[in-house]
């Protein structure tokens, strides 16, 4: 064997895993396609300092394999956008509106809203997030949307609309094409007053920049990773062990394969000697086709109409936050996404700027910098966090998230909910059952 472990994909998942084999006295190898480190965490610095994140920037309390992750390479957790002062902002085409209730909202409209959050967050204790298919209605929950669901509540459109609205906000796919009970399945990994807790999921980021965290376990890992390896065929071949063939023809060997490529991307790969219902598991998932974009300024000025950045939008843009002092973020959703490609290029970024400027005013058209990521149409990425739609949890079944040895799996999407916390969660997951087997 050349190794003992090959890991395919150097972002924060492959490199959880391989940073935990190499401690575990494993000769492990990441092979990553990009030229770089990181996956969709990346992060540029302006002049003067600033670090600019490209790709996820926010964690939260509940997100504990993340956290101690960071710890461990001494990195710095401070409060994310969620603490920044200000309301929120909603924009729509009929107007732009700051705090709740949203300016569409009609009486009895806000204790319908009450209404139907507490019967989400009631339903969603009876799942458990380990195991969502022993429920004995999950069938029929998985084949429901969220958004019919809360019809069949008796939630009005106005309650449906602001449900829509901050699901796109996080462009994890409209709740009219979300499963309900892998919204239910989200909510009771991580339990909240709401539908969605924002502190629970974002109130937390790391000071020296989320990408720090892939960069400083690259740099440990030193020459155990690999870049501009795109890895084309694996073929596992018991008890021979595995082969990995990357472009170019060169065939690598190991013990064992830790797969740490998004859902997408995976598809792409010949697999062999994995069984055809592990492999159907994995090839069932999807991922929301999405896009960030981000703008530097000199000041947070939307602070002076006193909001904090934070918005719920309606248009290409899903939502906007503060990631830090005077940078904006900002992601566009799975059904904006087509929008957004078929702008020209060089429009793209006034376009959106635009956008910014009907929430915050003028001063948003003339950004320091400003950076796009395409990444439903990256190859490398294929999409953004992982989408359910009606009928998929049943289908991708118990065999999620599961190893088949010597092929491992790990990446956000083998997680419940995505995020940072799936990659790192099931990245150093994989590792340890991996080393469990010697």
């Amino acid at each position: 064997m050349n190794h003992d472990v090959i890991v395919l994909g150097a972002g924060l998942a492959g490199l959880s895993a391989a940073r935990d084999l190499a401690a575990g006295g494993a000769d492990v190898l990441v092979l990553e396609a990009r030229d770089r480190v990181g996956g969709r965490v990346e992060q540029t610095e302006l002049q003067g300092g600033r670090l600019v994140q490209l790709g996820g920037e926010v964690v939260g309390r509940a997100h504990t394999a993340y956290t101690a992750l960071a710890a461990e390479l001494g990195l710095t957790l401070v409060p994310s956008y969620v603490a920044e002062p200000g309301a929120l902002a909603r924009a729509t085409p009929e107007g732009i509106s700051a705090g709740d209730p949203p300016h569409w909202f009609r009486p009895g409209d806000d204790a319908c809203h009450r209404k139907a959050t507490a019967a989400f967050t009631e339903l969603a204790r009876t799942v458990d997030p380990d195991d969502p298919w022993s429920h004995p209605d999950a069938t029929a929950l998985d084949r429901l949307s969220v958004a019919d669901w809360l019809r069949s509540q008796g939630a009005g459109p106005a309650v449906v609309r602001l449900w829509e609205i901050g699901q796109l906000a996080l462009a994890d796919g409209s709740y009219e094409r979300t499963s309900l009970l892998a919204a239910l399945r989200k909510n009771a990994a991580v339990p909240g007053p709401g539908h969605y807790d924002y502190e629970a999921w974002e109130g937390l980021r790391v000071a020296e920049g989320s990408a720090t965290v892939a960069l400083r376990m690259a740099e440990a890992l030193g020459a155990r990773i690999r870049t501009g390896a795109p890895v084309e065929a694996v073929a596992v071949r018991r008890p021979r062990g595995c082969a990995v063939r990357i472009a170019g023809g060169e065939t690598l060997t190991a013990a064992a394969v830790v797969s740490a490529l998004p859902a997408g991307p995976l598809r792409s790969v010949a697999v062999s000697g994995v069984s055809e219902a592990r492999l159907a598991s994995l090839h069932r998932q999807r991922h929301a086709l999405a896009a960030k974009f981000t703008a530097a300024y000199e000041t947070p000025f939307w602070r002076e109409r006193g909001l904090s950045g934070l918005s719920e939008c309606e248009g290409v843009l899903g939502s906007t936050w503060p990631q830090s002092d005077g940078i904006l973020s900002a992601l566009v959703p799975p059904e904006r996404y087509g929008v957004l490609l078929g702008m020209p290029g060089p429009l793209r970024a006034p376009e959106l700027l635009a956008e910014i400027a009907r929430l915050y005013g003028e001063e948003a058209h003339r950004p320091l910098a400003t950076h796009l990521r395409l990444w439903g149409t990256d190859p490398w990425t294929q999409g953004y966090v992982t989408q359910w739609t009606p009928g998929d949890v049943m289908a991708v079944g118990p065999l999620h998230g599961t190893h088949e040895p010597p092929f491992y799996v790990c990446g956000s999407d083998q997680w419940v909910a995505g995020y940072m916390e799936g990659a790192v969660r099931t990245g150093r997951g994989a590792a340890q059952e991996v080393l469990s087997r010697g």
